[in-house]
């Protein structure tokens, strides 16, 4: 199928993207809707220009690059945008955005500008549609929930619409490695807000996510001795030997999918000359869990599995990082998901609740006592993938439900646990 690169020609096609139903349904907003539609082709743009930004995790530059577009996007709509050092060293900062309104609620968007890939992906793969399909490095996760919040801001804007005490979207710089810039932040403004909306993307065909897997990896490293391959083997002590035997232990004592818990090898690395054996070998499993007490029990297998070697005189390490804890399903959650579902039938859309292995800020907002709504960008799939996708005929319902469910938590905020 022919792919459309140009901004203009994403334009024209936009005109033909709408929900089917639309036309049917009779009690939607008005005037919220046609706010929407307006932005659509801007919105689409948006994307196109920050897909077309390398940013993954760790790149400075190309963080900032973004950060500085969408900045600028911000302050347009009247928010006061300031940055966030990032809690540890060389991760771009955090961006955030407040606009203060007149009414009594206080929200919280999050989204992360982030991806898994790294410099020169948008070069080999631009920003792109086919059919109603875009793609992209990041396009769904989670470039198009920047910019669907962006736009429903812009939306709120263009209706003069500020029923809020403050709005505050923070655009975090780590959400792929579990947020470590940003931990201390996202939880001192998630106990500043009564109600944190995520843009993670919505799961096929149209779906928020209502509960969420933690997210840890747990670092086994191994020390050896190095020797000629050669001419002396037996005087070496094999690293990576070692580590493939830690590796087998693992390998049957847990499932690689399902909803429970999960235990995948991602990293492996040993050795870095072909005449020498490894004296150091490293390897990085994955952890989900649905449970926080499951991330404990995994790691202490590993840690036990650690104290037997096969390889004599190697010495075996396990140590882990910091993660998302899960995100559990619960009262708040229901009610905000309810709230979401009746705005979506406005359009004379279902919208469904799911849930998945992928983490997110969302389970820290919980953690800090408010109430989170995770999955409110586009809906796609084929995430951290070369085929990333995004669905086009999502783009205008997701922008009403964004921009709707704004007003309405406006309106009526939940009450305060913290």
């Amino acid at each position: 199928m022919r792919i459309i690169r140009s901004a203009a020609a994403i334009a024209g096609v936009l005109v033909c993207l709408g929900p089917a139903s639309a036309g049917a349904a009779s009690h939607r907003d008005e005037r919220v809707y046609r706010a929407a539609e307006a932005h659509r082709a801007d919105e689409l743009a948006l994307l196109e220009q920050i897909v077309n930004v390398d940013s993954g995790t760790g790149d400075v530059a190309g963080g900032e690059k973004v950060a500085g577009i969408l900045g600028e996007r911000m302050r347009a709509l009247g928010a006061e945008v300031h940055t966030e050092a990032a809690e540890i060293p060389d991760l771009p900062p955090s961006l955030v955005g407040v606009w203060h309104g007149t009414g009594k609620a206080r929200i919280l968007v999050i989204a992360h500008l982030d991806t898994v890939f790294g410099p020169g992906t948008a070069a080999q793969r631009p920003f792109g549609i086919e059919g109603n399909r875009a793609h992209g490095p990041g396009v769904g996760d989670e470039k198009a929930g920047v910019v669907n919040a962006i736009t429903s801001l812009a939306v709120l804007h263009d209706l003069k619409f500020a029923d809020y005490s403050t709005l505050t979207l923070l655009i975090d710089d780590s959400e792929e490695r579990g947020s470590p810039g940003s931990t201390a932040l996202i939880t001192a403004l998630a106990k500043q807000n009564q109600v944190e909306l995520n843009m993670e993307p919505g799961d096929p065909p149209d779906a928020l996510t209502v509960w969420r897997k933690g997210s840890n990896n747990i670092h086994v490293e191994v020390s050896g001795r190095a020797a000629h391959a050669g001419m002396a083997p037996q005087d070496g002590r094999n690293a990576a030997a070692e580590l493939l035997h830690q590796l087998g232990e693992v390998q049957n004592a847990f499932p690689h999918s399902g909803d429970g818990i999960t235990v995948n090898l991602t990293l492996l690395r040993a050795g870095e000359r072909t005449n020498i054996i490894p004296d150091h070998a490293e390897a990085v499993l994955n952890v989900r869990f649905r449970r926080p007490g499951d991330f404990d029990t995994v790691f202490a297998r590993i840690e036990t599995a650690a104290k037997s070697v096969e390889v004599p005189d190697t010495r075996v390490t396990v140590t882990h990082g910091i993660g998302y804890p899960p995100l559990a399903e619960n009262g708040g959650i229901d009610a905000l998901a309810s709230r979401a579902q009746r705005i979506y039938r406005e359009l004379g859309k279902t919208l469904t609740l799911s849930g998945n292995g992928g983490a997110s800020e969302s389970a820290l907002a919980m953690r800090a006592g408010t109430p989170a709504l995770d999955g409110l960008g586009l809906v796609g799939g084929d995430f951290h993938t070369d085929h990333e996708w995004i669905d086009l005929d999502s783009l205008l319902p997701r922008l009403y439900l964004m921009s709707r469910l704004l007003m309405d938590i406006s309106a009526s905020p939940p009450a305060a646990t913290h």
